[in-house]
């Protein structure tokens, strides 16, 4: 029963301050939410909107994150949930007719990803010990050249 009841790891990734509006990076994960992690690559790479390429850098980074930190295989993930929140508005001002302005609002957002462990993964990889770890063969010096007494007028004289 204790095996049933294992918890997944989950590993997650952010991306402040992406200047795009909150609904149209919404419009993009929402194609990407429950799919395994080279599907969601797959469709990002032929998503035709802009923002698609922060959602792959965040899912990117979610992935490194799970393979350097948890010893988790990138390919065995699953994307658990993905999700915008309404970062800070930038405001500015546009001249209009008659000494009037229009405001702009630049808005930006927050992108999420988190990634758990698939249910048919495969075994982790082990974790190395500190022992177990290679160590490096010492530098050797770089060895001496062997000097050339070759003058100017040696190399005229051939030439």
């Amino acid at each position: 029963m204790a095996a049933a009841t294992e918890e997944r790891r989950e590993v997650r990734a952010e991306a402040k301050w992406v200047r795009s509006s909150p609904r149209k990076a919404r419009l993009v994960v929402d194609h990407i939410r429950g799919r395994t992690v080279p599907e969601a690559r797959t469709v990002l790479a032929f998503s035709q909107r802009a923002v698609a390429r922060e959602v792959e850098k965040v899912l990117r980074s979610a992935v490194a994150n799970a393979e350097a930190n948890h010893g988790l295989v990138g390919d065995d993930l699953v994307v658990v949930s993905v999700y915008v929140d309404e970062g800070p508005t930038i405001k500015r001002w546009r001249a209009r007719a008659r000494g009037r302005v229009a405001r702009i609002k630049k808005r930006t957002c927050h992108i999420t990803v988190k990634l758990a462990e698939s249910p048919k993964a495969r075994p982790r990889r082990p974790e190395p010990a500190a022992e177990e770890q290679p160590k490096r063969a010492p530098r050797r010096a770089p060895a001496a050249k062997k000097k050339t007494t070759t003058t100017r007028k040696k190399k005229e004289a051939t030439a």
